[in-house]
């Protein structure tokens, strides 16, 4: 079986598809109606060239590039939102405008805040409570093994007290529309409702494990990369995140392409995680997933390429 090299996420209300240079965003309206968008985006990636394509280093683009897309995805699903709460202030077109340009400055420094957060929190706040075992645990590797094991545990703990709100239960049940689509084409079954809700909401090409990978590479690392200075030791965690994004990129790249034993164990961790950022969705949800697949991927053709006429029907 063949990758379908569909990529994903879930938005409010909706869900993003990405297959090569396309996207599509199909959202459930407040009005029940699903509003479909298609573009092109070509990103980061696109503009560097023949440096997208090295491996190890075309993963660092590919995270800034879906980093980019899914903010664009998320302004866009919430606008129409937006647009009911605001029913009744009519609204001219310089004023629509000048809205716009303002939440779009806002999404930008909110997505700037939550990276230098999420290092903060993910790589250097573990670095710091590792520091209080000294006492008790001399070796420098112990505490960075420690360390990576916390850093795993506040992910975790971050997924369970997010996932109390009721939107962000939503959209882990859009996640997994969007996992089931996938699953479904890439299983050779025809893309419909009945289909998709059999299927798994686990793919190994998921953004959580991706995230999964970031966690556990990152304690290889930090063992080989050894430094006395406690601000040199801080700065290589931040340093080394490009690294570490580039290396668990082709692991998540392999996973989704191999049977491999080995990567399959490999992968089990971060499906296990899955579990915690998907949920089932209903009917309503696989219908907008199957939209949006279908905006940007010819998934007939590519079942008839993989499994034959019969499958494809």
């Amino acid at each position: 079986m063949r990758s379908s090299n569909i990529g994903g996420q879930a938005v409010l209300e909706g869900i993003m598809m990405k297959h090569k240079e396309e996207y599509a965003v199909a959202v459930r309206r407040p009005d029940g109606q699903i509003e479909v968008s298609k573009e092109r985006y070509t990103g980061v990636a696109g503009k560097v060239g023949p440096l997208a394509r090295i491996p190890f280093v075309r993963g660092i683009f590919q995270f800034i590039d879906s980093l980019v897309l899914g903010m664009r995805t998320l302004i866009f699903s919430a606008s129409f939102y937006e647009e009911e709460e605001g029913e009744g202030q009519a609204l001219t077109r310089e004023e629509k405008e000048k809205q716009e340009k303002k939440e779009a400055w806002m999404m930008r420094a909110v997505a700037a805040v939550s990276v230098v957060l999420a290092v903060g929190i993910f790589m250097i706040l573990p670095y710091f409570l590792s520091g209080f075992l000294e006492p008790l645990v001399p070796s420098y590797h112990v505490r960075t093994v420690i360390e990576g094991f916390v850093r795993i545990g506040i992910f975790i703990l971050y997924i369970l007290l997010i996932s109390r709100t009721e939107d962000i239960q939503r959209t882990f049940m859009y996640h997994g529309a969007e996992h089931k689509c996938i699953n479904c084409i890439e299983h050779g079954l025809p893309l419909t409702v009945e289909n998709v809700r059999i299927s798994s909401r686990q793919h190994k090409r998921c953004g959580t494990s991706f995230l999964f990978f970031v966690l556990l590479i990152s304690i290889i690392l930090l063992l080989l990369v050894q430094v006395e200075s406690p601000v040199m030791r801080v700065a290589v965690r931040i340093a080394l995140l490009p690294v570490i994004a580039g290396i668990s990129y082709e692991v998540l790249k392999a996973a989704g392409n191999s049977d491999n034993p080995v990567i399959r164990l490999l992968s089990m961790p971060g499906l296990g995680i899955q579990r915690l950022t998907t949920k089932e969705p209903d009917d309503g949800m696989i219908e907008v997933a199957i939209q949006a697949v279908e905006a940007v991927f010819d998934w007939r053709e590519y079942e008839r390429e993989n499994f034959g006429a019969d499958r494809a029907a």
